[in-house]
C-alpha cells in the first residue's frame, strides 16, 4: 500500500503544481489528499515525515538560506539525521528506504519562505553516514521509478550523472523561486513603481543580472516589478537612480502613443519607487548607480 500511496502523492503534487505553480502553501501540503478513505498529509511537524497509514517515510523537508546551501554538494543533498542517535526509529525508517533491491522514492520539500515550499520527486536516499549523522539523497526522473534495482542504480555512472544533473537543476529552481518570494514579500506584494498588487503579475527583477559580478540573488539586488515595468527596466526604457528616482528615456517621454504609454510609463518620470520597510532590504545604492549608468549609456 505504501507504493500505491507514493504514486498517488506524486500524481497529486503534479496536479497541484499545475494549478498553483512550483511554490506551494504549507496548508495545502499538510492537508494532503484522500486515498481510499484515508487522509494523506504530505508534510508534518518533523523533517522526516511518515503519514500514520504508511510504514516508511513519504517525505523529507529542509530549510535553506543563501545562494548555494552547504547541504548541497556536487549535485547531491546531505540530509541531517533526526537528532544524534543513528538508531532513532525515525532514522531507521528512512534508512530502510535505501535497503533491498528496489529503492523507495520520497518527496523532498524545500522551505522557500515561511509557509511556502517547493517539492521535488522522486528523491532517493543513496548513502548513509552515521559518523556525520547524515544521509545522502539525490533527485531523479519520475519516469525511472521501478525501472532498475538499487544495485544497478548505485553502480551505473549514467544513473549517477542523471541524478546529479536533475538535483543541480532543482537547486537552481529553488534559489530562483526563493529570490522571487523574498523580494516580493519585502515589497509587500506590490510593484515598486506602480503599486500593482496581483502577485501573479509580479517578478523579482535583478538590479545586476545574476550572471554578472554583483548579481547575487539577495533582496538588496532585487526589485519587485510588474511584468511591463520589469521589461522596461531590463530594456533600459526606464532607469532608477541611486536615490530611488525613476527616470524615462528622453525619446519615450516625447513619444505620443496611447494611455498605456502615458499612464503606465511617462507618468512615472521623477517619481520615487516604493521601498521595503526594512532598511537592509532596500535596493543597494552602489548596484543602482552601476545599473543607472548603463541606462544612461543605452540612452
Amino acid at each position: 500500500m505504501d507504493h500505491e500511496i507514493r504514486l498517488a502523492a506524486f500524481e497529486w503534487l503534479k496536479d497541484q503544481t499545475e494549478i498553483h505553480g512550483e511554490v506551494l502553501p504549507r496548508e495545502l501540503l499538510a492537508n494532503g489528499f484522500i486515498y481510499k478513505g484515508k487522509r494523506i498529509p504530505l508534510i508534518g511537524p518533523q523533517g522526516i515525515w511518515k503519514p500514520q497509514v504508511m510504514e516508511l517515510p513519504l517525505s523529507i523537508t529542509s530549510t535553506h538560506d543563501g545562494q548555494y546551501p552547504d547541504t548541497f554538494k556536487g549535485g547531491i543533498l546531505k540530509y541531517s539525521y533526526r537528532g544524534e542517535n543513528p538508531n532513532h526509529p525515525v532514522n531507521v525508517r528512512l534508512r530502510k528506504t535505501m535497503s533491498g533491491n528496489e529503492p523507495i522514492p520520497l518527496i523532498y520539500f524545500t522551505k522557500i519562505v515561511p509557509g511556502k515550499y517547493m517539492a521535488s520527486w522522486p528523491v532517493y536516499i543513496v548513502n548513509d553516514d552515521p559518523a556525520k549523522l547524515t544521509f545522502t539523497a539525490a533527485i531523479d526522473d519520475v519516469n525511472y521509478i521501478g525501472n532498475y534495482s538499487r544495485n544497478h542504480a548505485a553502480e551505473d555512472s549514467e544513473d549517477y550523472s542523471r541524478r546529479e544533473y536533475i538535483t543541480t537543476k532543482a537547486l537552481r529552481r529553488v534559489h530562483q523561486h526563493a529570490f522571487r518570494e523574498k523580494v516580493i514579500r519585502a515589497y509587500r506584494g506590490q510593484c515598486a513603481l506602480c503599486r500593482l498588487r496581483h502577485t501573479e503579475l509580479l517578478d523579482a527583477a535583478h538590479i545586476i543580472p545574476d550572471k554578472e559580478e554583483g548579481g547575487e540573488p539577495v533582496i538588496s539586488n532585487g526589485l519587485s516589478l510588474c511584468k511591463i515595468h520589469h521589461a522596461a527596466f531590463d530594456k533600459y526604457i526606464l532607469g532608477i537612480t541611486p536615490d530611488y528616482t525613476i527616470k524615462l528615456r528622453e525619446d519615450i517621454l516625447r513619444e505620443i502613443d496611447g494611455p498605456m504609454l502615458k499612464y503606465g510609463l511617462q507618468s512615472l518620470e521623477n517619481n520615487k519607487i516604493i521601498l521595503p520597510s526594512h532598511f537592509n532590504e532596500r535596493p543597494d545604492r552602489d548596484r543602482l548607480e552601476r545599473r543607472f549608468q548603463e541606462f544612461l549609456d543605452a540612452s
